[in-house]
């Protein structure tokens, strides 16, 4: 028999082309090897998705240090984890549009209110909703770069960070995407209300894994971790004014929406 993506001659019991790596069909397509061949080729779950998220929790120093060293086969790569990621935080954007969005009263969102109320509040976080995934990708090199600067003991270059970094907020995103498809179906209003406690949480994780791929002091941690968050906190900032300044360019939101609520 050949290969039917380069021709070339196989033995009757390869599972895989020797010459290209391609897998061997013999079937036809069902049901059930098309939910398969699904798993298999996008979550990659033959034990290296759940892998992946474990061991980026207790060591994610053999995670990120593992790829960046040349180890691709034991842990699901970062490329694979964004993606996702993105689905899943797509699938909670749809959660929140389709389902918690009319049980949320935009007039209780302390940290957020304006001088319209509610109705303020609602159209920003709206707006802003609608590039959640765009700003998600911009907080990678922020991150990358803070770790660079103050967590960089193994010299890694800053590329080796952003893999770090993708790790880091991708095991985070999709762990956390449990709690808020629960928190969405079940609560949505404390869901929105505990969206800043969700932020700090997912910072001290990036801090988390920056640490452990870092092999610095435990006692350097008392300057290394402030000087990080101040630098994440200026990127974050940074990144929110360009938000803004797009979505008031585009008249998706007016100055109006950001005067304080009297």
């Amino acid at each position: 028999m050949n290969c039917k993506n380069c021709n070339n001659t196989l033995r009757t019991d390869y599972s895989y082309c020797p010459d290209c790596g391609g897998k061997v069909v013999r079937q036809r397509i069902t049901n059930k090897s098309l939910v398969y061949d699904f798993l298999e080729r996008y979550f990659n779950l033959d034990n290296t998705f759940l892998k992946t998220i474990s061991h980026m929790l207790t060591k994610p120093e053999e995670v990120c240090g593992g790829y960046i060293s040349g180890l691709r086969k034991k842990y699901l790569n970062p490329v694979s984890m964004l993606a996702i990621s993105l689905t899943s935080s797509g699938f909670i954007l749809f959660l929140m549009k389709k389902i918690a969005w009319e049980n949320i009263d935009f007039s209780k969102v302390s940290y957020a209110q304006t001088s319209s109320g509610g109705a303020g509040t609602e159209k920003i976080m709206a707006s802003t909703m609608e590039y959640s995934s765009l700003l998600f990708l911009f907080y990678i090199p922020v991150l990358a770069f803070a770790s660079y600067v103050f967590f960089n003991k193994k010299n890694y270059n800053l590329a080796e960070h952003i893999v770090t970094a993708i790790y880091a907020l991708t095991t985070f995103s999709i762990i956390s995407s449990i709690y808020a498809v629960i928190m969405l179906l079940a609560n949505p209003q404390f869901y929105i209300d505990t969206a800043l406690i969700y932020s700090v949480v997912m910072v001290l994780f990036c801090v988390y894994v920056a640490y452990k791929n870092s092999q610095d002091k435990k006692t350097s941690l008392l300057w290394r971790v402030p000087l990080f968050l101040l630098f994440f906190l200026v990127g974050y900032f940074g990144i929110s004014i360009l938000t803004i300044g797009g979505l008031l360019l585009t008249g998706e939101i007016s100055f109006q929406d950001f005067i304080p609520k009297t």
